[in-house]
């Protein structure tokens, strides 16, 4: 599914993806499932590059990330052969969330947007604080969104 490695590019991590033959529809179209992979891949990715091991959180501090909320936009489809691109980045950080935002586009234009709320739980389910080493990681990369600047 990747195109290429990953990259971190004015703030926000860069995930170029190649839309095959299985990620679409009859109709060549990407079936809107797989948006949601490309999403997760690129955020996994994302937390790669900041030096976080998901693996590694689970079985040392017994934590993991779980989507609590994901609202998505599909704007324009991708079709088979596409070379798209997901930017991610995080809007906020709580004592146990996150809030990554992502677009996914094609030459510049955005296809589908994302902003997707992530728990941080214990093995229980329970929620559970983001540790300071991984909160000083994901704190270098949290850009709040301009409407959250100015309040």
């Amino acid at each position: 599914m990747t195109a290429q490695a990953s990259r971190i590019e004015d703030g926000e991590h860069v995930l170029p993806v190649r839309v095959y033959y299985e990620d679409t529809d009859a109709a060549g179209i990407v079936y809107y499932a797989n948006y949601l992979k490309y999403a997760e891949r690129a955020r996994t990715e994302m937390l790669r590059l900041m030096g976080v091991q998901q693996n590694a959180l689970a079985r040392d501090h017994g934590l993991a990330f779980a989507v609590r909320n994901c609202a998505i936009d599909y704007q324009r489809p991708a079709k088979l052969d596409d070379l798209l691109e997901v930017r991610s980045r995080l809007s906020a950080l709580g004592g146990a969330t996150a809030v990554a935002e992502q677009v996914i586009s094609r030459d510049g234009a955005a296809l589908v947007t994302l902003e997707v709320r992530l728990a941080c739980i214990a093995q229980n389910g329970r929620p559970a604080r983001i540790p300071g080493h991984l909160r000083a990681a994901l704190t270098g990369y949290c850009r709040p969104t301009s409407a959250e600047e100015q309040s």
